[in-house]
């Protein structure tokens, strides 16, 4: 299984991602984590869950190797609903959820942590959508929570990257730490949040849900239609036809 769940403290879990080379899970690996999520969120005795994963980085987005042994689409639809249910269930987590980050975090990992309450990163993490390198589309709805509108279009358009740092500097990650210290400082914030009162924390979730000024299930949703029509009309598989012929984690993975 390439998701556990762990309670190293009172009130805190640990959902974490452990599936090797680069954390690019395939379609039931997203369920799997969106069931592991919601679980951690429906236990009475859980107050924040922090989301973090073992290896290279935290997340490379889907497995597209799963996408192209498949001849259909049966693939390529089991993704763009597995992402949409881990984003969803990282969003929807009846407590606060806090996304331990390093290294790369790219495609699907962007979707995990843009729809996280906290993101705690290692000093080596980056940040990216390489979307349009993999012919497919995605995720700026959540990358758009990370970084102002200009720069989500700017990294959009040209798939680079951005660091923990730069990130910090617009506040949207809470702490950078060297790697070494990130699971203490995930943990750290977390304990501080489960200090508070377990009901009052649920509806502080909820309430904070309800007065997000984008509905980020059906923005996403929107996204999706467009990369499954790159996918019908070929281009996808003619921009991914050199897949793994490069080193790097972003060649292993990286679709939202």
């Amino acid at each position: 299984m390439p998701v556990s769940t762990s309670v190293p403290d009172r009130g805190v879990a640990v959902v974490t991602v452990d599936h090797p080379p680069v954390n690019a899970l395939p379609v039931q690996g997203w369920y799997d984590l969106a069931d592991a999520l919601l679980a951690a969120g429906r236990d009475p005795g859980v107050r924040c869950v922090v989301l973090t994963a073992r290896g290279r980085g935290f997340n490379a987005g889907v497995d597209i190797k799963e996408m192209q042994r498949d001849p259909g689409h049966t693939a390529l639809i089991g993704a763009n609903r597995g992402c949409y249910a881990a984003f969803s269930a990282v969003y929807e987590c009846a407590v606060p959820v806090v996304a331990a980050v390093h290294g790369f975090c790219l495609g699907g990992g962007i979707g995990l942590v843009g729809n996280a309450d906290a993101i705690v990163a290692s000093d080596d993490a980056t940040f990216g959508l390489p979307e349009l390198d993999r012919g497919a589309l995605g995720a700026a709805t959540h990358l758009a929570r990370l970084v102002p509108q200009h720069l989500m279009r700017a990294l959009y358009y040209t798939s680079r990257t951005a660091t923990a740092a730069e990130l910090h500097a617009h506040g949207s990650v809470w702490r950078v730490v060297p790697r070494a210290e990130l699971p203490e400082a995930a943990l750290e914030l977390a304990r501080e949040i489960a200090r508070k009162d377990g009901t009052l924390l649920r509806f502080a979730k909820a309430a904070i849900n309800g007065i997000d000024p984008v509905d980020v299930h059906r923005s996403y949703r929107f996204e999706q239609g467009f990369t499954f029509e790159a996918n019908l009309s070929g281009l996808a598989d003619r921009i991914r036809e050199d897949f793994g012929t490069q080193d790097g984690a972003g060649r292993e993975g990286g679709r939202a």
